[in-house]
């Protein structure tokens, strides 16, 4: 077990789900969602910002848990 890439993991996911939080509760708090629906409008701005704010830090925090877990640095 790798624990430096297990908190890693631990922490990207804790992002993910604040940020999914954060959007349903106080949506006016991401500055960088009113620039997105501007460039690409109200629907595509908020799969955007969801994708990279939400989405992939819990992928990515997924995959870094099962790596910490076999013993695979996140170092290398």
């Amino acid at each position: 077990m790798n624990l430096v890439t297990v908190g890693i993991g631990a922490i990207a996911i804790l992002y993910g789900l604040f940020t999914a939080y954060l959007r349903a509760t106080n949506p006016s708090s991401f500055k960088k969602l009113d620039a997105m629906k501007k460039m690409w409008g109200d629907k595509g701005g908020m799969i955007v910002h969801v994708i990279a704010y939400t989405v992939v830090p819990i992928v990515a925090g997924a995959v870094l848990l099962v790596c910490g877990f076999m013993g695979i640095s996140f170092a290398g």
